[in-house]
């Protein structure tokens, strides 16, 4: 019989559950998902999370709630760091402990810390820890992982390709091929770049599907993860990049797209809550004073944001950008 691994369909999985996804296969491992933030899982999460925790982590709890018996393990790796420069939030880091600790009766947590920063091969060693607690092979763990790797880097460069992840993940649980956005020749009528976390841009409950209704509009959407950056676009801005690795992202993007200014406006979203991103926003504001022929517009989530009042603010957004276009 396959051993169940529980997967909340939240945070990290929207960055790394196609590695996940081939990484569990190939040791014939049963993934099951918490599925799609809805308003009953919403609110089971915001009873059970601590008071002053932000939306996303709140989303988590309920995604968690809803595996409790269905699975024998539930995966939350600790990840602290990828790319040996900056590390993840440190709510992400308590991640497991919140979980174990504040929840009761939950499935055994699968919580191995992965952090590049460790070695050369702390990668490889922490997925063979893993498997191990799976009771998998070395040998067929180690191979799993290379063809995971693998598929993160294909992912990755579907995503370049102006892909967004959501579209892809719901290829991987069963969904149709994800097909690159094609304009067959025909220039949408504005290109607006969504910056945010992708927990939060691709989560379409808590975003109150923001990038659907653009896209609905007629407006081209790019993500942090459409953005291929050559190089840091903090420095000479900033006397250190950002600490944390998301805000570093959101951030560098920003700056990036004011200085390239090939794009018709760009749009921040924020949860209410979050530390990192209260800084993030405020740069960013200043940044868009300094450059003023890109409208820019930040939007706030927590979990009482209401559908029509984001559709409203789109509406007005565009709206702006499209007299400001006329205009010139």
């Amino acid at each position: 019989m396959k051993i169940r691994l529980g997967i909340p369909s939240s945070l990290f999985y929207y960055v790394y559950y196609p590695m996940w996804h081939v990484f569990f296969e190939e040791l014939g491992v049963e993934i099951v998902l918490s599925g799609q933030t809805t308003k009953t899982l919403l609110d089971k999460g915001v009873k059970e999370a601590v008071a002053d925790a932000c939306v996303p982590i709140k989303v988590y709890f309920g995604h968690a709630l809803s595996l409790k018996q269905k699975v024998d393990f539930l995966f939350i790796p600790r990840i602290i760091s990828v790319n040996n420069q900056t590390i993840y939030c440190p709510k992400f880091l308590g991640l497991p402990d919140m979980i174990r600790h504040g929840l009761s009766d939950m499935p055994p947590i699968i919580d191995v810390e992965i952090d590049s920063r460790k070695g050369w091969f702390s990668l490889l060693k922490a997925y063979i820890k893993i498997g191990r607690r799976l009771n998998k092979n070395k040998l067929r763990i180690i191979f799993a992982y290379l063809k995971s790797k693998k598929a993160h880097k294909y992912y990755l460069s579907l995503l370049k390709k102006g892909l967004h992840p959501s579209q892809y993940i719901e290829h991987l649980n069963g969904g149709m091929e994800p097909v690159l956005p094609s304009y067959d020749g025909n220039k949408p009528d504005f290109v607006f770049a969504v910056l945010g976390y992708p927990y939060e841009v691709h989560d379409y409950y808590i975003s109150s599907g923001l990038v659907s209704k653009l896209k609905e509009m007629g407006v081209k959407v790019i993500t942090i993860e459409n953005i291929a950056l050559k190089k840091s676009s903090l420095s000479g801005k900033l006397e250190k990049r950002m600490f944390w690795t998301f805000s570093d992202t959101v951030l560098n993007s920003a700056y990036y797209l004011f200085e390239e200014n090939n794009i018709d406006g760009i749009i921040h979203l924020t949860a209410f809550g979050c530390g990192p991103d209260s800084m993030v926003d405020t740069l960013m504001e200043i940044a868009s004073r300094d450059h003023p022929e890109i409208p820019y517009m930040s939007i706030t989530i927590d979990e009482h944001t209401g559908d029509a009042g984001i559709a409203t603010r789109l509406e007005a957004f565009y709206d702006m950008v499209k007299r400001k276009k006329e205009a010139i």
